[in-house]
């Protein structure tokens, strides 16, 4: 099937997108408050048939069965794969998902009380401490709805080991009014310990024995927080080993913006995603939105040799999101071993980034549409009801006509129509070659429910792209191995022991 799937991009390599993406016209999906246009790829009806039926031979619909029904998919692990059963409605929940899906209440609890002054009267800034998707995920749902739900407890993220990150979250406010909320799923993640113990210091400085009740811990290992804590703490919320990291946003991981925006707004989140799991779990593969975009990962990342691909958020809301999908997609995807330590036959995902719209535009824009990579990009364009229109129908404007240049270019005979008496100098500088494909992701009402849908969307991609080229998307060796290492240099650089690679010894020489 792989050959076969070479040919068509073969066959369709030569041919000009436009003329290709003019013959897709229509080639949409709608699910969960969002409006997806896959027309401007270089694909045709053939291998778009080709590629579902890659999808059936890697056996897509039982590994989604399997996922839904709590088989361990995470085989290096052994674990199953959990973060869908925190979206469950707690009333459908059940089997292994119900004990998920309940640890939620204790979290929604907790947040209602804070919010009410039912426990630590007059707290207005919540300090979240975390890295990786401890702290992504809630910066991102943070900042997207911070304008928008407005309310009477400010958040603050420090998640850098870099002493200024977390001096920078305190400048300016008072450990009377702050609680301290810290996640770590196995407590013992290097940033996260260095940053709670300074924050505890603060603490405890200001508010002496009273330091305990300002500070909350979200953890797999409670036994090792209780330790580090010296006491046994009621605010102490737990985190399932079924649940990764990057995939933790729906859990208590979430503490900081619950108490900030509400168990309300939180179900709301939760909901959005729960209908993009039943849209994944139960829609047929040619329909499937998680489904049809993997496979057009694979055919652009593997197939057509596509170095990059962009997501660019053209949504203010949305501003975090690149950075967000950076981990979700790299870190579950960026590999090159199966899970039976075999090589895999082909290249795997290739490097994500991208950046807020129209704000890129005056900057990595121009390599877009002239310089000399192939890539891929992603336009998501969330509007918020009640926005200024005349910005909102410009910002549109800006993301339609980006998609359409990569696409169809600016070619010399368009600008000798346009642009009459140019030398042929500034003229030949001023082509755009196009032929660079794209997609269109687009919700006319941006709000909790539809944010938790495209998140949750991305999570599925993600999942089906592991099937697809043959790795698994729910462990991170290469994480690992950096942070042993990190350890080992550090012993190096305060304890003076030295370094086996002479160019490291050579750095640490220079540090000391």
């Amino acid at each position: 099937m792989v050959s076969e799937l070479h040919s068509h991009a073969a066959r369709l390599d030569g041919l000009d997108l436009t003329t290709l993406a003019a013959a897709r016209s229509g080639e949409t999906l709608d699910a969960c408050g969002w409006h997806i246009d896959l027309a401007r790829q270089k694909l045709d009806a053939e291998a778009d048939a080709a590629l579902l039926e890659f999808a059936a031979e890697r056996k897509i619909s039982d590994g989604i069965s399997r996922m839904f029904s709590g088989a361990h998919v995470n085989v290096s692990e052994d674990r199953a794969v959990m973060h869908w059963a925190l979206r469950v409605p707690p009333e459908k929940a059940t089997g292994p998902a119900e004990d998920v899906q309940a640890s939620l209440e204790p979290v929604m609890a907790f947040a209602e009380k804070v919010r009410d002054a039912k426990v630590l009267r007059g707290i207005e800034t919540v300090l979240h401490i975390g890295i990786g998707g401890s702290d992504l995920g809630p910066r991102l749902l943070y900042d997207a709805f911070s304008q928008t739900h407005l309310g009477a407890i400010d958040v603050r993220f420090a998640s850098n080991i870099d002493p200024m990150d977390l001096e920078r979250a305190l400048d300016g406010i008072d450990p009377a009014t702050t609680l301290v909320i810290g996640i770590s799923k196995s407590f013992s993640t290097e940033e996260t310990k260095y940053n709670l113990d300074r924050a505890r210091d603060w603490l405890k400085k200001s508010l002496g024995d009273k330091w305990s009740s300002h500070l909350a811990i979200v953890t797999a290992n409670p036994d090792k927080a209780n330790e580090w804590l010296g006491i046994q703490s009621d605010q102490l919320f737990g985190m399932a080993d079924s649940i990764g990291g990057r995939f933790s946003l729906w859990s208590a991981g979430s503490l900081s913006c619950v108490i900030a925006f509400g168990s309300d707004w939180f179900k709301a989140l939760l909901s959005g995603a729960h209908a993009m799991d039943e849209h994944f779990r139960t829609e047929d593969l040619k329909t499937n939105i998680p489904v049809r975009l993997a496979l057009i990962d694979y055919w652009n990342m593997t197939l057509r040799g596509v170095e990059s691909e962009m997501v660019l958020a053209y949504s203010n809301a949305l501003r975090l999101l690149p950075s967000y999908l950076q981990q979700l997609l790299l870190e579950s995807n960026g590999k090159q071993v199966s899970p039976d330590g075999t090589a895999i036959p082909a290249r795997s995902i290739v490097a994500h980034w991208g950046g807020e719209g129209s704000i890129g535009q005056h900057s990595f824009h121009q390599w877009l549409h002239q310089g000399t990579s192939n890539l891929a990009a992603e336009f998501i364009i969330a509007t918020i009801k009640g926005s200024e229109p005349k910005g909102t129908a410009s910002l549109i404007a800006h993301a339609l006509a980006q998609s359409e240049v990569l696409a169809n270019g600016y070619r010399d005979d368009d600008i000798a129509k346009e642009e009459p008496g140019l030398t042929p100098e500034i003229a030949k500088q001023k082509v755009l070659p196009g032929g660079k494909p794209s997609m269109i992701f687009a919700c006319r009402d941006f709000t909790p429910e539809t944010l938790g849908a495209l998140i949750a969307m991305y999570e599925h991609r993600v999942f089906v792209g592991g099937m697809l080229w043959g790795v698994n998307s729910f462990d991170q060796w290469g994480v690992e191995r950096g942070k042993k290492q990190a350890g080992e240099i550090r012993e190096a650089l305060v304890e003076g022991k030295p370094c086996a690679d002479p160019i490291t010894q050579g750095l640490v020489t220079y540090f000391s």
